[in-house]
């Protein structure tokens, strides 16, 4: 069994893809060749992502798979990934994005030695860095003061998250059969999936370990990137169904034993609530009033009592005023997060 197999979902990637794959391919710390390389190609056709896939298969036949399939979406490349994976472990590293060497050589020495025992950790965590490229600035997610260093956790010894502090596909590693132990499939032909991968799998996890160095680099700024505010606004529809899903995949509080991983999820489902409600008052139209109304209705025939305690924060409050001026108030608070949190 390898180490840690990494997944590449890639589509028509051909102008970076190579960055991503000689940055895992560094990972192989004393070249034990306990690393699995799975290059998903999403049915590229404009470009030779397909070619330059069996290419590096072919220079690494020991680490490198090239998958093929017709084009599904980044939620139907990651399943690809996740039912070829033969790791113990399960990571995704989006084709534009990279590993820190110096960061990768600590979490790959934590991961082989949760490979010599019964019971690994199922949960890994490290930083992450928003990598605007194009503005020669970067931005470091940490969570020195939410996990506890050094050691095995559970979620009762997790601190207070931060507004910016949510966990996303960058940050974490799963243990790959707790991935498929908790039935996980991403919806295909759907951005924003990655909300589905990080949030679902949560209740099921035991044990955590964290790591602080910058181990992800997030490239940020591409015309054509999911969170670009345009691009995001033209897939709001997308936005809306991960959201339905994350709602119907974990019943708060009922599915969730710890009080902390409650309220984190909690926050975490009313971040994205929030998202659809500002993202469907960018325009104003009769459909985007209606799509506003029905997603909260849904919440509320789906969960009443969390429905409440999240149409009552302040931020879903101020983003739904029903008024050109709670309008305004909700597009100038999203652009206020854009500016803390260094999202796009």
């Amino acid at each position: 069994m390898k180490t840690v197999s990494f997944a590449i979902p890639c589509y028509n990637s051909a102008a970076y893809m190579d960055k991503c794959i000689e940055s895992i391919l560094a990972c192989d710390f004393g070249n034990r060749g306990d690393i699995e390389i799975l290059i998903v190609d999403d049915g590229s056709t404009k470009d030779n992502t397909a070619e330059k896939a069996d290419e590096w298969q072919r220079r690494y036949p020991d680490t490198i798979v090239a998958i093929h399939q017709e084009n599904g979406g980044h939620g139907a490349a990651v399943n690809a990934g996740l039912a070829n994976a033969t790791g113990r472990y399960f990571k995704v590293v989006d084709s534009d994005d990279w590993l820190d060497e110096d960061a990768m050589r600590d979490v790959m020495a934590y991961l082989r030695r949760q490979c010599e025992l019964k019971d690994s950790t199922d949960l890994i965590i490290a930083n992450y860095v928003y990598e605007k490229v194009h503005e020669g600035a970067r931005t470091v997610m940490r969570y020195r003061n939410v996990f506890p260093e050094g050691r095995e956790f559970t979620w009762d010894e997790t601190g207070h998250f931060n507004q910016s502090q949510y966990l996303l596909m960058h940050s974490v590693i799963y243990r790959t059969e707790l991935l498929r132990d908790c039935g996980l499939k991403l919806p295909e032909h759907t951005f924003y999936v990655d909300n589905i991968f990080v949030y679902v799998p949560l209740p099921h996890v035991k044990t955590i370990y964290y790591l602080d160095v910058d181990m992800y680099r997030y490239f940020i700024g591409r015309e054509d990137q999911s969170v670009n505010e345009k691009v995001m606004y033209s897939r709001r529809d997308q936005q809306l169904r991960v959201t339905r899903i994350m709602i119907d995949s974990v019943y708060l509080p009922d599915d969730v034993e710890s009080k902390k991983l409650e309220r984190y999820m909690e926050n975490y489902l009313s971040m994205m609530m929030c998202i659809c409600s500002v993202f469907l008052r960018l325009e104003k139209t009769d459909e985007n009033e209606r799509d506003r109304a029905a997603i909260w209705q849904y919440l509320e025939d789906a969960n009443p009592v969390l429905y409440k305690r999240i149409r009552h924060t302040v931020l879903n409050w101020g983003s739904n005023i029903p008024t050109e001026m709670g309008r305004r108030f909700a597009l100038s608070a999203y652009h206020i997060a854009q500016r803390v949190f260094k999202f796009n």
